[in-house]
């Protein structure tokens, strides 16, 4: 056998044995619901295995001065969601008086650098599992066809669906998880 050919089956043969997830339904949602929260719980517990056990340093660690803090980054996370979660459940946004913290991790810069430091990573994550669980509930009363709603976005000649917002969400998160590697692989070096 070639050395290519024996490396692709051995590559195969690894993946397959590696390979312990699986995009799934869940009972009590519709079929793609279940894929969707199945998808977004993948990439939470993801990111959570990457903060998780950091302490006070490496929770508010700032690799220079524009940086985020880990910290930060997982309640941006979680104030991202909280976003979807008014414009899609609700059709309402953010008000700057009763969702101050949340606005304050949404646009990150200067403030957050300020104020959101300190806290344990736990903080921080058990955040993130109590907007998750908010979403989990009201999207256990959604269905597939809500999903693909098409919807106007205001101020802008444009539309989207919701399926299009919540894979908005999963794609922050993933590139927020790069993010966060990145910073946990430079703060080993200092």
């Amino acid at each position: 056998m070639n050395r290519l050919l024996f490396t692709s089956v051995i590559l195969l043969i690894t993946h397959n044995l590696s390979a312990q997830y699986a995009i799934k339904n869940i009972e009590g949602y519709t079929p793609q619901m279940g894929a969707l929260i199945s998808m977004l719980d993948d990439l939470k517990a993801r990111v959570t295995y990457h903060a998780k056990g950091l302490d006070q340093a490496g929770t508010d660690f700032l690799l220079d001065a524009e940086a985020n803090r880990i910290g930060a980054l997982i309640l941006h996370l979680a104030a991202t969601e909280v976003y979807y979660q008014k414009t899609t459940f609700y059709d309402e946004k953010l008000d700057e008086e009763t969702d101050a913290e949340w606005l304050t991790a949404l646009n990150l810069g200067d403030k957050a650098r300020e104020e959101l430091r300190g806290k344990p990573i736990s903080y921080y994550l058990d955040k993130w599992d109590e907007v998750r669980a908010k979403t989990k509930e009201v999207l256990k009363t959604k269905d597939d066809s809500w999903l693909t709603e098409i919807r106007e976005i205001p101020n802008f000649d444009a539309e989207y669906n919701y399926y299009w917002a919540w894979y908005h969400v999963m794609e922050h998160q993933a590139n927020h998880m790069g993010q966060i590697v990145l910073i946990k692989k430079r703060m080993e070096k200092d």
